[in-house]
Parts: C-alpha cells; sequence; structure tokens
C-alpha cells in the first residue's frame, strides 16, 4: 500500500536536504581558503628510468631545465632581445712578475714590504697578524715565491723575496675611514718587523679619498633586482612553498625565510634567491603558518650577466606564479608583464655598462669584493 507523506515530514525532509547542502558549500568554501598544502607525493623518491635496452636514463638537473626554457624561449617574458653589446676589454701583456689574484690596485691600497733577504714561509706564517680585517675593511698579505715568481699567501716550505699588504678602499660597509687605515699600519708593521722587512706606506689622505669616490660609486650602481609574487586566493604552507620552488630547482640557502637557485660552478654565489617571512621557517609548527607573499631577487653585481640571471629571474617567476596561482607585481605593486620587464631590463643594460666602464663587470672579482 502506498504511503503518503504527511506535511510535517515533507518539511522535515526538505529541511535536511537544505542543510546537507549548506554543510557541503561550508566544507568546500573552507576547503579552497585553507593554506595550500605539499602533494603528499612529494617526498617520494625517483625511480632510476631505463631506455628500451635497459640501461638507465640521465636524469636532467632543475637548474638545466630552468636554463633549457630559457634557451628555448619558452615563457612569455622572453619577448625582447639584448639590443646592447659590450665592449670589447683588451688586456695588455702580463708582465714577467705574475700580478696579484687576490689584490687589485682598483680596489685595494697596497703598502710594499722590502726584504734585504729572502725569508720562509713559516717566518712568514709565525708573524702573521690574528685577524685580517681593520674595522670592516678586509686586507690580505701576500709574498713573491722566488721560485714561481707568482705573489701567493704565504705557505711552509716556500722563500719569498718581498710582501705586498693590500686594504679594501670600500664595501657594502662604507668607505674606508682614517680609523681603519692606521688600524691596518699598525698590524702590516708588526708583521714587517717580525719578517725584518721595510714597509713602504701609501698617503693615508690619499687613501681615504679613493675609497671615498669608489664608494661613491658602489652605491649609485649597486642594485638587488626583484619582484613579488603575491597569493591571488588561498595563501601557502611552507611546505607547498618549498614543494613549488623545489620543482624550478630551488633549495633551502642556509638561512631561515631563504630559498637560493645554485649557481652551475660550487662555490659562486647561488643565481637567485627566493625570501620570505622568516618566521614561517623557525615557528615549530611551520607547516601550519600561512604565507601569502615571496620575493624572487639576484644581486646584479655579483652575478656574471653572461648567466642571464634577469631571464631565469623571468622564467622561474612565471613557473611560480602558476604553481603558486600567484599574481607577479613591481616594487609598488603592480602587476609585472612583458612590457614591463622589458623597460626594466633596459635600466638593467645600462648599469652592466656602467660597471664594465669602471673595470667592475657584473660577477668579477673586483665587484664581487666592492659590492659585499
Amino acid at each position: 500500500m502506498d504511503r503518503t507523506f504527511t506535511l510535517t515530514e515533507a518539511l522535515l525532509i526538505a529541511g535536511a536536504a537544505v542543510l546537507l547542502t549548506l554543510l557541503i558549500h561550508g566544507w568546500w568554501a573552507a576547503r579552497k581558503a585553507s593554506p595550500k598544502r605539499p602533494e603528499p607525493s612529494a617526498g617520494a623518491r625517483a625511480e632510476p628510468q631505463l631506455d628500451a635496452e635497459g640501461h638507465p636514463v640521465a636524469q636532467v638537473s632543475k637548474l638545466d631545465s630552468v636554463m633549457d626554457a630559457l634557451s628555448a624561449g619558452d615563457s612569455v617574458f622572453t619577448g625582447f632581445q639584448h639590443a646592447d653589446t659590450l665592449p670589447m676589454v683588451v688586456h695588455k701583456a702580463r708582465p714577467p712578475r705574475r700580478p696579484s689574484l687576490r689584490l687589485d690596485a682598483l680596489i685595494d691600497v697596497i703598502a710594499t714590504l722590502h726584504l734585504e733577504a729572502p725569508t720562509t714561509g713559516e717566518a712568514a706564517l709565525a708573524h702573521l697578524p690574528p685577524t685580517r680585517r681593520a674595522g670592516s675593511k678586509p686586507f690580505a698579505i701576500e709574498g713573491l715565491n722566488t721560485e714561481s715568481g707568482e705573489w701567493e699567501l704565504p705557505l711552509a716550505g716556500e722563500r719569498y723575496g718581498e710582501f705586498q699588504a693590500g686594504l679594501q678602499l670600500a664595501n657594502r660597509s662604507g668607505a674606508l675611514t682614517e680609523i681603519e687605515f692606521s688600524e691596518w699600519v699598525h698590524k702590516i708593521q708588526a708583521f714587517a718587523d717580525g719578517v725584518g722587512a721595510m714597509a713602504d706606506f701609501p698617503d693615508m689622505r690619499e687613501a681615504v679619498a679613493r675609497g671615498r669616490e669608489l664608494d661613491q660609486f658602489a652605491s649609485q650602481h649597486d642594485a638587488q633586482l626583484s619582484v613579488e609574487l603575491r597569493a591571488k586566493g588561498a595563501a601557502w604552507t611552507l611546505g607547498f612553498l618549498t614543494q613549488a620552488a623545489g620543482k624550478q630547482g630551488l633549495v633551502h640557502g642556509g638561512l631561515p625565510g631563504r630559498l637560493v637557485l645554485p649557481a652551475a660552478e660550487e662555490g659562486e654565489p647561488p643565481l637567485l634567491a627566493l625570501q620570505f617571512d622568516a618566521r614561517a621557517a623557525l615557528a615549530d609548527e611551520g607547516e601550519l603558518q600561512a604565507l601569502r607573499a615571496v620575493t624572487l631577487v639576484f644581486d646584479v653585481p655579483q652575478t656574471p650577466e653572461a648567466l642571464e640571471p634577469f631571464a631565469a629571474l623571468q622564467e622561474v617567476a612565471r613557473r611560480l606564479s602558476r604553481d603558486l596561482e600567484a599574481e607577479v607585481v613591481d616594487g609598488d605593486g603592480q602587476p609585472l608583464g612583458p612590457h614591463g620587464f622589458a623597460a626594466i631590463y633596459e635600466d638593467l643594460a645600462r648599469l652592466y655598462r656602467q660597471l664594465v666602464s669602471r673595470d667592475l663587470a657584473a660577477g668579477s672579482p673586483a665587484a664581487r669584493r666592492l659590492f659585499s
């Protein structure tokens, strides 16, 4: 026999359906708004791939994949070419006495320490100052090897016919001061007395003036180029951000709140850095710390132009903006597209030319020391 629902029962059923719909909608909205978390499979070990004959297939590093994409033009931001060609630098023939690899008259003030007779590396090592800094400025002491004719840091078992000491004129801490110069003279004179050398120091006022001029140039041409990625919707957990950055080759940089894209050569400064709120990395419950913005940056004077760090920054920013569902903006919070990046590159190319004109090409040893 068919059962007829009463009005009360019908209303109860309709109310239950509405309540269930509201619960499902609320759960879905909360899930969309919660910080994004890494995929569970991210930590799984990748099994080696084999070709048709059973041989292992070579794996491609994350850095290589980014660089391959740059070469192939796989970027919405690489629709322009470098319009400027840097001038060729012509080097003079190397003199019989080879120049120092560590000291450079361009950024160092240098004192000469004359010996009446060659001395041993052991004697030099025994009288070296305990520290190689005068205030905030580094300095170095080198010996002229009697066998090789090269300047080198003193080594046991070698003999040296002359010494020289160089003090850096400027760095990111500022220009050389008279107090720092005097401290350097005191330390070098003690070393000279120990090895029996006659020290010939440059004029302090001239050295300090050179330091101020060099510091002024460095201050006007120092730059760290950066773009910001801001979440369009849900925030990210630290694990989700690390996973997305890892796909682009970025790894932990040794400091809280910093991931880096390492350079191809070991010991070189990183090509790019991804910076975020360090509190997320230091929190006990780091996975629960929500992040809504990160900054992608590279240090212009520290990074060789030949590595194309600006193109790498664009490519990594594009890929991260896709994976993080983020917007790429400039320092004023304005969205960045192909035209915006092209305008930035014009300023960057001008900066590269100015550094080269001063023999301080980006990424060169002298530039890295000055801008440190």
